[in-house]
């Protein structure tokens, strides 16, 4: 089987004319909600790092924008800092059978392939479109869980290979040189879940270093560097060494049938995908029934094995975060920031809601279990159960099948507009929130994305 070779084919020939609408508006989509959370992640603790990196070591005047930020940088560089940024928040899209986060990796390497090569709207979107195709295949082939149990982060190693295509797409490159580039990538696909241990940094690294990574395999097999040509399927290659479940066959099943952009979730509640569901809940139940935290006696959440580790062991952990990061993959931190707020945005996920009194005591109310009847049909679905019990002995359950933002309950683009302005807020004026809108919305009108990318500098008023 020819895995490799047979995706290297079908991504050549992925072009803007053979695309659906419903691609090419989910694309813009995309596009636009990887800009709000890349601007307003510039802002984040972990960012500051990144570009003084970039300051010191590769501040180039006429570089590719570092979204949100007055600085431009080599291409690669740029790409490092805007998928840095843009998973900081934990707001990126999602995808649920894989379990990764494909804007973060692809945007980034998309908008630094455009600053070497120029590239059209429509040129844009058809490099954006087979680069998720690959990046979710192959995290669907590893098996998500498997891969997770391996402690690989599949953003960070998927997203490699996802990025290098779409890199190597806007680059033009030959068939050839396009399977080097996919073999160069496999070299450098990496992304370690040990952040879990105490909050650090690391994740939100993963996918910048995918970026930075795919655009160097593109340039290196553009000067005719090699790459393994079964890079894929091989004995030593990427599905065999990531993962002990991984199926080739899943690589090309239902290639295109319809094209994976259009099987991606958008992420309303600024954590975890896994905490995203529980939340909604929440939510529901807390606004039904007009209830406050004074009234909870006990909460209990149903949630996917598949995320139990990541968001609700080791309990003690889970109920004590000591940072951001921790909060952002602590169930009960999320619960209490829901009950307390009637929300779970950036304003929850703060120190100072870390070290409330009130939210530490809400956790001590909120338990999470696995439910076999959840597990029933993931990953197609990531449903979540919540059991919540008040004071005067009333309780009140809820099944969510699809959170708020999965296609089968999607954001509008009137929503996502919203979140796009709410984030975005802090970074671009009003008049340059606009022309971002209008410019994305009509993307394939694009014939120069460049002087685009130059409005993703930090509004200066």
């Amino acid at each position: 089987m020819e895995v490799t070779k047979d995706v290297i084919q079908r991504c050549h020939a992925i072009n803007y004319n053979a695309l659906t609408a419903d691609v090419v508006d989910r694309v813009k989509y995309l596009v636009l909600d990887f800009i709000a959370v890349a601007a307003r992640g510039a802002l984040s603790d972990s960012s500051g790092p990144v570009q003084r990196f970039i300051l010191n070591l590769d501040n180039a005047r006429d570089g590719a924008v570092v979204i949100g930020t007055h600085l431009k940088a080599g291409p690669s560089y740029a790409a490092l800092a805007n998928g840095t940024a843009a998973h900081s928040l934990e707001l990126d899209d999602v995808v649920n059978e894989a379990s990764l986060h494909p804007a973060v990796a692809i945007m980034p390497a998309a908008l630094a392939a455009t600053h070497i090569a120029g590239c059209s709207g429509k040129e844009l979107i058809a490099a954006i479109t087979a680069g998720y195709e690959v990046m979710i295949k192959l995290g669907v082939a590893l098996d998500p869980a498997a891969h997770y149990a391996r402690g690989f982060h599949p953003t960070g190693t998927c997203g490699t290979m996802g990025a290098a295509v779409t890199a190597a797409k806007i680059l033009k490159l030959d068939q050839k040189a396009m399977m080097n580039a996919l073999g160069i990538a496999g070299s450098q696909a990496a992304g370690s879940m040990e952040f879990l241990s105490d909050g650090a940094f690391t994740k939100r690294l993963h996918p910048g270093w995918a970026a930075h990574s795919g655009i160097i395999a593109a340039l290196l097999a553009r000067e005719k560097f090699t790459g393994p040509g079964t890079i894929i399927e091989g004995r030593f290659g990427f599905l065999h060494a990531y993962s002990p479940d991984s199926k080739a066959a899943r690589v090309l099943q239902n290639w295109g049938d319809p094209y994976e952009v259009l099987h991606t979730s958008i992420k309303p509640h600024a954590c975890c995908r896994y905490k995203q569901g529980p939340i909604d809940g929440i939510l529901k139940i807390v606004r039904e029934n007009n209830l406050d935290a004074s009234q909870i006696e006990k909460v209990t959440l149903g949630i996917l094995e598949a995320g139990f580790a990541l968001v609700a062991e080791p309990e003690s952990q889970k109920s004590n975060p000591r940072s951001v990061v921790d909060a952002q993959f602590s169930m009960p931190f999320g619960a209490a920031v829901a009950i307390l707020n009637g929300k779970a945005t950036l304003d929850e996920y703060t120190m100072e809601s870390v070290n409330s009194a009130r939210v530490k005591e809400l956790m001590e109310k909120i338990s999470c279990v696995k439910d076999p009847e959840l597990e029933k049909e993931f990953p197609k679905k990531w449903p979540a159960s919540v059991t919540l019990r008040t004071k005067d002995g009333k309780t009140y359950s809820t099944r969510i099948d699809f959170p708020k933002g999965d296609p089968e309950n999607a954001l509008t683009w009137d929503e996502l507009i919203d979140k796009f302005r709410n984030l975005i807020a802090p970074v671009f004026f009003e008049a340059r929130q606009n022309e971002i809108i209008e410019k994305v919305r009509s993307l394939e009108k694009e014939e120069d994305l460049k002087a685009f990318s130059m409005l993703l500098l930090k509004d200066e008023g």
